[in-house]
């Protein structure tokens, strides 16, 4: 027992953040799961403001500032200290997500290994915000009769407008502008062994095709 008293004392920081990630985890996952309710759906609840909530919440923390704020207090550093490191964290966290909302709709089945059905399951995903917020009144018509339906007809019409949207070139500059933006960022930090480890992370996610 004083052994197990003694660890959770020593170990009260990672506690702490896992409990913290933890949270922050399970509520991505309940907003997502609301915003998908079957007979709560409307497309006007959708925008990028929502879309990053999720994501942020959902995958970055857990995916990417987890394994890396662990590291750090391994090392004996104050997580107090690397408040930039984080956001250079969730941020790159979101791009992969962004990623994967792209791959969904756009990505060979054979490659990724799934079929996406983001279109189907009435997800807010980044394609269907920035559709929302590039259409015209007679386009996201299309968008509020087609969208979260099964019917391949109607997924086939929504993808019918994110290509007269041209949302492949759109999310391309998106990936182009958050690489410069990120790798800015992290040279920007005082440590290079951090700017290493964060490099690392990004050059395997950057432009990737599964």
């Amino acid at each position: 027992m004083c052994s197990l008293n003694l660890w959770i004392i020593t170990g009260g920081d990672y506690l702490v953040m896992f409990f913290q990630v933890e949270f922050k985890t399970a509520s991505g996952q309940m907003l997502d799961l609301i915003t998908t309710h079957e007979g709560e759906k409307d497309l006007t609840k959708y925008n990028i403001g929502v879309h990053r909530r999720i994501v942020q919440f959902k995958t970055a923390y857990y995916s990417f500032y987890l394994p890396v704020a662990c590291a750090l207090l391994l090392s004996g550093e104050s997580l107090e200290n690397y408040s930039a490191v984080e956001n250079i964290l969730v941020e790159m966290g979101t791009y992969f997500q962004v990623q994967d909302d792209y791959l969904d709709c756009y990505g060979d089945p054979e490659f990724i290994g799934k079929i996406g059905t983001d279109i189907e399951d009435y997800k807010c995903s980044w394609l269907v915000v920035q559709a929302l917020e590039r259409a015209d009144e007679s386009q996201k018509s299309i968008l509020f009769e087609n969208y979260g339906k099964k019917d391949p007809a109607c997924v086939a019409k929504v993808k019918d407008l994110y290509k007269e949207l041209n949302l492949e070139a759109v999310f391309h500059e998106y990936e182009s502008e958050s690489y410069k933006k990120l790798i800015a960022d992290i040279e920007a930090q005082p440590s290079v062994a951090v700017q290493k480890v964060l490099k690392s992370f990004l050059h395997k996610i950057y432009m990737r095709q599964k």
